[in-house]
């Protein structure tokens, strides 16, 4: 009869009980653990001296008479007052003789408190769920987890005690809204913490495996990238992904991205020359409101180039000619197929557009010169009859004059 009541089902049922009421009692776990009483830190805990009738006893904590705050009843009883973590020890009792009449482990704790829980589902048919402990027990603690789908029975989520998680396999995926309930039990009581949210919103692949960067030979401006899926993702068409694959050159701080069905991917726009980064992602195919993966591993590759030389003249290209953003570390969408970027027409074009207006400049100075010149001119010319007539009548009136 005892073994069947303090059976791990009876024990858990009590435990639940005495949780709607606000604790459990310790007493339960000291018939558990006779030698052990637990107690409430910071709380008053009581110690009886044995089965002792004796009212005048000594206490000892640990074989020394010194003792936390406390005081003594009149039966004997030693009462602790707002026990500290410091009061945890073996208290022993004796009476005038010095013979051992009693002898209790105390320990001191808290109840469990409520659990900060997060839930990670990499894919359709596995969800594992972590959580931790909004206060310190100061007490063994031991889980028990249950999910739930709308109109379906509790499934267990089976614990892991030492990295406080759970795993529960083949949920009720497709249900709207699930349920995880966690109780956490320890000497002193229980306390029950629920979780709901949407299995879907919460879907997020691990990053692909195995990605690989090669050159595209002949093609300075390519690189291909292919990858495998995770392998915690099934291989299966009824479960596709999409992917999306991020690139930049080394020295530039803006990414570009383009989205990609399967494997093997080729990005044509590549810087010809530079060691470019680049990563992969994935996502459910079927449903957008799942989430991203988060990237692989950083890899590089450089695209194809002719022959190695000392110098590539790309080297002196200015920052402008990287893809420009207003904000640092942001990535550019792409389409599915981007379509090849030739650098060389973009400076050809700068190039003749600074030389136009260089021309334009010195026509315009030539054009105001031969102006001014004519004007010049025009003045001369009639400046010049109105001088001769001066002149002639100068000589006729100094031949006039009497001499």
């Amino acid at each position: 009869m005892p073994a069947l009541l303090w059976s791990p089902a009876s024990l858990t049922a009590i435990c639940f009980l005495s949780w709607s009421l606000g604790f459990c009692a310790a007493q339960i776990w000291n018939q558990q653990d006779p030698d052990v009483q637990y107690g409430h830190l910071g709380a008053n805990v009581t110690l009886l001296c044995g089965k002792s009738q004796i009212k005048t006893v000594a206490w000892q904590l640990d074989g020394s008479p010194a003792l936390p705050w406390h005081r003594v009843t009149p039966n004997g009883s030693l009462v602790l007052l707002h026990a500290a973590l410091s009061a945890q020890g073996r208290y022993s009792c004796r009476d005038r003789r010095g013979s051992l009449l009693g002898s209790v482990k105390l320990r001191l704790g808290l109840l469990p408190g409520l659990l900060s829980i997060s839930c990670q589902v990499p894919n359709h048919s596995h969800v594992r769920c972590s959580w931790d402990p909004s206060v310190e027990s100061f007490l063994p603690v031991k889980y028990n987890a249950s999910l739930r789908g709308v109109g379906h029975n509790w499934q267990t989520c089976v614990v892991n005690a030492s990295h406080n998680y759970c795993d529960v396999v083949h949920p009720p995926f497709w249900d709207m809204i699930h349920t995880l309930r966690i109780t956490a039990t320890n000497a002193l009581g229980s306390n029950i913490t629920a979780a709901r949210f949407k299995l879907e919103a919460l879907l997020k692949p691990d990053p692909p495996e195995s990605v690989m960067v090669k050159q595209v030979e002949g093609y300075p401006e390519r690189l291909n990238v292919s990858w495998d899926f995770p392998s915690s993702w099934p291989v299966d068409d009824s479960f596709p992904l999409t992917f999306r694959i991020r690139y930049k050159p080394r020295e530039s701080q803006y990414w570009s991205e383009v989205d990609w069905d399967k494997s093997p991917a080729v990005i044509m726009d590549a810087l010809a020359g530079h060691l470019h980064q680049v990563q992969v992602g994935a996502r459910d195919g079927l449903n957008s409101e799942t989430q991203w993966s988060d990237w692989s591993p950083l890899l590089y590759g450089r695209p194809w180039q002719v022959a190695a030389t000392s110098e590539s003249p790309e080297d002196h290209l200015p920052d402008y000619f990287f893809p420009f953003q207003t904000k640092p570390e942001t990535s550019t969408a792409r389409s599915h197929k981007p379509v090849a970027r030739d650098d060389s027409h973009l400076a050809l074009a700068v190039l003749l557009a600074l030389f136009g207006v260089a021309a334009a400049a010195a026509s315009l100075t030539v054009a105001l010169w031969a102006r001014r010149q004519r004007q010049r001119w025009r003045w001369w010319r009639r400046r010049q009859p109105h001088q001769t007539k001066q002149e002639l009548a100068s000589v006729v009136k100094m031949k006039s004059a009497p001499v």
